[in-house]
């Protein structure tokens, strides 16, 4: 059968089931004393939880607990949500987004086959996935401004020696996408050269469409299509810190049972959620709760294929993939916020600032709104130790203290073994040396 024809045939059927049993959407807040309690009916299928707590996540709402069933043909969940300041949502426009977008009118049922894939006129999607190493960053950035790509909107992880970023970029001249074939292929092939560095043995992908996608989603899925849960003998981090993650087998309901013990932190449900998605694994029922800097979250699942995990090698990578989930968007390093107003190469100079003063960062976000730059980076000595003050007093007088401010102390970071492999990241370079005597550009030209 063709397959865009199986494709029409499973939309049509979905609408079909969705018109017998629209979706229904209660949100009361009278409910709980100290929270907003979110209630959504649909009709089933996979992939249909992911969905919802992803909308309920893009709001940047905190979900306190969850009650999760969707045993048989039917979605029956139950959220208990604030706001980033543990406040009720009374906002009526928050309000009446949620009920459009979980309710009748939405149409949340058909996005994950394509991961909310859709085209984009106003700029190019730009995907990197690929070993870490000190200054990778700034290469990146330092080759697109050199191929006159303008970085509006990007967001970079780093884990366990792996980094991937999803990047939003434009075209320097028309401020559009860019869409000569030509040049989009050489964007790739340079910035796959810059990922794998001098090692031409290492495992780098590069992609460029015109593709709107969900960016924390996308870095999720990259991560783990680059198995960056394998665990590596120099690992610096002992059970002790990690999640507590234990895998069990129900055998009288045929379930396996997952319990997740951490410290409770905002998008942790989503994450947790994306990786048992990305593992084809079906949850039939869940709890979810916090009490106060800890969370528990409990899943009763099975295989895509109906079976519970049926191995101890199965076992141990549910174990490794869902700890792995959690630890991506774990940043750890001082918090430096930049606003400004933006220009072409703003993200170039600003990385190589960091890296003249042997900083490495961890995680970075990078947004343009209204011709404002709004950069998040999260930032540490490229040797593991923390930050010293001077170091960011520096480069406040090079970008300037009202456009880069810093949140938190230095005084509050631990410092971590220098021979860390892990704490590279993206990041500094040796400061005595300097861009341009590595010739990055030419050689990559």
């Amino acid at each position: 059968m063709n397959m865009s024809f199986s494709h029409d045939m499973d939309d049509e059927y979905e609408k079909l089931i969705r018109r017998m049993n629209p979706p229904r959407v209660v949100i009361d807040n009278d409910a709980c004393k100290n929270a907003t309690v979110i209630r959504v009916d649909s009709a089933n299928k996979h992939g249909i939880l992911l969905e919802v707590v992803q909308i309920l996540t893009d709001l940047n709402l905190i979900i306190n607990k969850a009650y999760i069933s969707s045993d048989g043909n039917w979605f029956m969940d139950v959220f208990n949500v604030t706001d980033q300041d543990g406040n009720k949502i009374v906002d009526k426009g928050i309000l009446d987004y949620i009920t459009k977008s979980l309710g009748p009118e939405s149409c949340f049922t058909s996005s994950m086959r394509s991961v909310g894939v859709k085209q984009s006129v106003e700029y190019t999607a730009i995907e990197l996935i690929g070993s870490d190493r000190p200054g990778l960053l700034s290469e990146v950035t330092a080759v697109l401004r050199h191929l006159k790509c303008n970085v509006v909107n990007a967001e970079v992880w780093t884990h366990n020696t792996r980094a991937a970023a999803v990047m939003q970029v434009t075209d320097e001249e028309t401020g559009t996408a860019i869409t000569d074939p030509e040049r989009l292929s050489r964007i790739k092939t340079l910035l796959c050269n810059v990922l794998k560095g001098s090692n031409r043995s290492s495992l780098a992908k590069t992609a460029v469409s015109h593709s709107v996608t969900h960016t924390e989603r996308r870095l999720h899925q990259l991560m783990f299509a680059d198995r960056d849960y394998e665990r590596t003998g120099d690992d610096v981090l002992d059970n002790r810190q990690r999640p507590n993650v234990d895998v069990v087998n129900c055998y009288d309901k045929d379930y396996s049972v997952v319990t997740i013990r951490c410290k409770d932190r905002p998008k942790l449900l989503f994450d947790t959620v994306c990786a048992l998605t990305d593992m084809d694994y079906v949850v039939f029922h869940a709890n979810v709760d916090t009490e106060g800097s800890e969370s528990y979250q409990e899943y009763y699942i099975r295989h895509i294929d109906g079976y519970p995990v049926k191995s101890d090698a199965e076992r141990q990578r549910v174990t490794q993939c869902l700890q792995a989930a959690i630890e991506r968007r774990v940043s750890e390093g001082l918090k430096l916020e930049l606003c400004m107003t933006d220009r072409v190469g703003l993200l170039s100079d600003v990385t190589r600032i960091f890296r003249e003063n042997s900083l490495t960062v961890t995680r970075a976000e990078v947004t343009t709104k209204e011709g404002k730059a709004i950069n998040t980076f999260y930032v540490r000595e490229a040797s593991g130790y923390p930050v010293h003050a001077k170091t960011i007093d520096s480069i406040r007088q090079v970008i300037g203290q009202t456009i880069l401010k810093v949140k938190g102390s230095p005084g509050d970071l631990k410092s971590v073994p220098q021979e860390s492999p892990a704490r590279f990241l993206f990041g500094g370079f040796f400061k005595s040396r300097s861009f341009v005597n590595f010739s990055l550009v030419r050689s990559y030209s």
